[in-house]
């Protein structure tokens, strides 16, 4: 197998960047780019820690990633599997990157930089739903943010309804579940019960 050892090769391969390429990038939020942040209800989180990146989904009401300024946003962690690997990350390595997607809309807004997480209780407040505040806010410092052009969903097709798959041909948690814990965990009754549990801890 022929690698790619260095980026003079890499470049050699794909050439120069062009223009479109690289006047997209700004140092700070755009007031265009803040249309498309206050619009999505969706962002991937990408961490790095000791023990290797990590990606993980953030979702909730459009606008929920808060543009403090033009240099600051700002994400509630909502309720989840406590797990916390992205907010381990960051307390060990400030260095995050968000991307933004909008159901409908083929380009992604990319931002990255460095970020914080923050215990303030009138921050936490300020991010309350249905009476409940996050436990922490991360507070990320935009180093650069851009567009990705459409060329990834267009391939993939991701928001037409007709190709979207039937749930039922895909492992269900409680499944996934079962078999990596020989049965001692998941399985049919957590299937059943999690709508319901997940309704009664969204916020």
């Amino acid at each position: 197998m022929k690698v790619i050892e260095t980026v003079e090769q890499l470049e050699a391969i794909y050439g120069a960047t062009n223009d479109a390429s690289t006047v997209k990038v700004a140092d700070h939020v755009t007031p265009l780019y803040r249309v498309f942040i206050e619009k999505a209800p969706f962002a991937a989180l990408a961490t790095i820690g000791p023990e290797g990146i990590d990606c993980s989904p953030r979702g909730d009401l459009p606008g929920f990633v808060r543009i403090h300024d033009p240099k600051t946003l700002m994400l509630p962690d909502r309720r989840g599997n406590n797990r916390v690997d992205s907010l381990r990350n960051i307390v060990r390595d400030p260095r995050v990157s968000l991307m933004f997607l909008i159901p409908g809309s083929g380009n992604a807004v990319r931002a990255n930089g460095r970020a914080h997480l923050s215990v303030d209780p009138g921050l936490l407040d300020s991010f309350k739903v249905e009476g409940k505040a996050p436990r922490s806010v991360m507070v990320m410092n935009v180093d650069e943010i851009y567009f990705q052009c459409a060329r990834a969903i267009v391939r993939s097709d991701l928001w037409n309804p007709d190709k979207r798959v039937d749930p039922k041909t895909l492992p269900t948690p409680g499944q996934i579940l079962a078999e990596m814990s020989q049965n001692k965990v998941g399985g049919a009754e957590y299937d059943r019960i999690w709508p319901e549990r997940a309704a009664a801890t969204m916020w």
